[in-house]
């Protein structure tokens, strides 16, 4: 059995892959100040940005959920991998070649299941893309050329084919080393009568990728009259595949999505061609099911849900793109962008238009104009007669419902007038009253089921009430932090100026103790630091430094609150020697003061019953702290 990887060569993976390259590879990133970087969190639902990475130290914190860490715990909790295989993962994307303790090279065969299935998909790829250039693959080409797709796009979007035989894919990926357990278990094989068979025969394949570009999965396309499968076969549930997680063309359009704040939602993987090949190259889709929570996660963190965000459903004019829309209006309220319907003349789609009407056509159609919310309504009342007052009555009690969830009370209040326009109610007032008291009730049943929200409620979020923002994690015990008592905000900044500048506080911080931090989370980092080597060991290698303080942490607690100081932007303006020097006179005079304070009172209650020669020395105890108290207050960071 392989042994664990070099501890030097985790550290040169650390130090090679920039943590910010790798987080902007799931969500857009925006400047926090101090040279953070802010963005959704990916861990957690949130409205505003509380999830910063900080490209100098290599780390990233959410100040809503406390995850927090370096690249390689980044990329741990949001693929799910071993600490084995996010290193593996990183050092191929660094070029890094890995050592192994006790075992020399790390066989292929023993590898994490996870970076064995992405490679399988690699290879199968490739096998259907040069398949494509087969004479059996005459079809599939014609297919492609057919609506308008020629070689270098196929290149491009790594269209490829799979052989019409029962095990072309498999004896190929066996020939590569993989076992029939592996191809089984990615989704490319299933079993057949005598062994695994390739799932996918005769058919136009795209490759699935996630957000991070690595191929997860397969989307099919039926070709000949005699395949008996359904138009379009999709990779099963597996391991790193999930249909409700994945968006196809994502890997290619998330830069654009990012940039320009918008997102095209298509229905097909030709119309993500279509789009991309026109220059809408925003253009993605989902794979063999209705856009739901989990698609909207994915996009609301490339969008960051600033204000000029826009979300374009193209969904088909017919019965089925209704119901569609209607079901993405259900889920409109996740967004913060705004959300639109286009629909193309003649309930055409991207492809189709494309092939009618050129690139042109296809450019206008997702320019936004009618809003989601206006089409899902006019949806509803058109199913009823609006010229009787029942039908109007049924008309208004339907839409009412839908308006109510929206929850920012201005625009439930602005689309409830509209709504009264469309059903031809006069009385606007009326309407919105209705809306109004449907969502009070909704409320008070607690029927809001949206959102994703704990138990605490959306207040729990950092941005909702302050008092979430001033608590550290639960452990270690002792009072909730709380940043507008003095001595937690400045022993805060001490602790930050520590982990992020220890060059202002070093060598006078390795002086203090744990004792001298009232709160004991804080207590606790301080232990940690110790335990690293001090803050002058961060004179030196600054990652390094701070990897060894967070593999000090008892716990993932202390260890988040590690990652949260690290990221913290200081409260200062100006961060220098004096600014330092004041954080470490506070700390030191408040603990001075308490000292002296407790000398005091314990004299106070011994009263006569104190030894003359204990008296003397507690009384000799007092005199130097208040010699020292009155140095500190006159000369400052001088007398430490």
């Amino acid at each position: 059995m392989a042994g664990r990887i070099n501890d030097d060569d985790v550290k040169a993976v650390r130090d090679a892959v920039p943590i910010d390259s790798v987080v902007s590879e799931y969500l857009q990133l925006r400047n926090a100040g101090g040279g953070n970087l802010k963005g959704l969190c990916p861990f957690h639902d949130e409205k505003s940005p509380s999830f910063q990475v900080s490209p100098a130290k290599g780390l990233f914190h959410c100040f809503g959920c406390q995850e927090g860490g370096d690249t390689i715990a980044f990329v741990m909790k949001i693929d799910h991998l071993s600490f084995s295989e996010t290193v593996e993962r990183l050092a191929a994307k660094a070029g890094i070649t890995l050592r192994y303790e006790e075992g020399g090279y790390n066989p292929s065969h023993q590898r994490g299941e996870r970076i064995r299935l992405i490679e399988a998909h690699q290879a199968a790829a490739d096998f259907y893309v040069r398949a494509l250039e087969s004479p059996e693959a005459e079809i599939g080409r014609k297919f492609l050329a057919e609506r308008g797709f020629d070689q270098d796009a196929a290149t491009h979007f790594r269209v490829g084919y799979s052989p019409a035989g029962w095990d072309h894919l498999t004896r190929y990926l066996r020939g590569k080393g993989f076992s029939d357990k592996e191809l089984i278990t990615s989704g490319l094989s299933q079993d057949g009568r005598r062994g695994p068979i390739d799932r996918f025969r005769g058919r136009l394949m795209w490759p699935i990728s996630d957000t991070a570009g690595e191929i997860v999965g397969f989307g099919a396309r039926r070709l000949r009259d005699d395949d008996n499968g359904p138009k379009y076969l999709n990779t099963p549930e597996t391991p790193i595949y999930k249909k409700s997680q994945v968006l196809y063309g994502i890997d290619l359009a998330k830069k654009d999505i990012a940039k320009a704040s918008r997102a095209v939602v298509v229905e097909g993987y030709t119309d993500v061609m279509a789009c991309h090949l026109a220059g809408v190259t925003t253009a993605i889709a989902t794979c063999g099911t209705a856009f739901g929570n989990d698609h909207i996660k994915i996009l609301r963190r490339l969008l960051m849900d600033n204000g000029s965000a826009r979300v374009i459903f193209t969904f088909d004019g017919d019965s089925a793109g209704q119901k569609a829309a209607l079901r993405a209006f259900e889920d409109d309220q996740k967004f913060a962008a705004e959300t639109y319907i286009a629909i193309a003349p003649d309930n055409m789609d991207p492809c189709d238009l494309r092939l009618a009407k050129g690139d042109d056509a296809v450019r206008d159609l997702v320019e936004p104009r009618t809003p989601l919310f206006e089409f899902a309504l006019r949806q509803i009342v058109g199913r009823y007669d609006l010229e009787t007052p029942a039908g109007r009555a049924s008309a208004l009690d339907e839409a009412a419902a839908v308006v109510a969830k929206i929850k920012t009370s201005s625009v439930q209040r602005e689309v409830a007038v509209q709504l009264a326009g469309l059903v031809g109610i006069l009385d606007q007032e009326f309407v919105v009253h209705r809306v109004a008291q449907l969502a009070r009730w909704a409320r008070d049943k607690g029927g809001d089921s949206r959102g994703g929200r704990g138990p605490g409620g959306p207040q729990d979020r950092r941005g909702g009430a302050p008092q979430q923002a001033l608590q550290a994690p639960a452990a270690p015990s002792g009072p909730a932090l709380n940043l507008r008592s003095p001595a937690h905000r400045t022993e805060r900044e001490l602790l930050k100026l520590a982990l992020q500048k220890p060059a202002l506080v070093s060598p006078a911080f390795d002086a203090y103790g744990a004792d001298e931090f009232t709160a004991p989370p804080y207590a606790a980092v301080r232990q940690c630091i110790a335990e690293a080597g001090g803050a002058e060991r961060g004179l030196g290698d600054d990652r390094e430094y701070l990897v060894a303080v967070m593999d000090a942490a008892p716990d993932n607690t202390v260890r988040s609150l590690v990652t949260e100081l690290a990221v913290e932007v200081f409260m200062g303006r100006t961060i220098d020697e004096t600014y330092a020097g004041m954080q470490l006179v506070h700390v030191r005079l408040r603990a001075v003061d308490r000292r002296i304070n407790e000398v005091q009172g314990s004299l106070a209650r011994l009263g006569s019953n104190v030894a003359p020669h204990d008296l003397a020395a507690a009384q000799n105890e007092v005199w130097v702290l208040q010699q020292y108290a009155q140095s500190l207050r006159a000369k400052g960071a001088d007398a430490l």
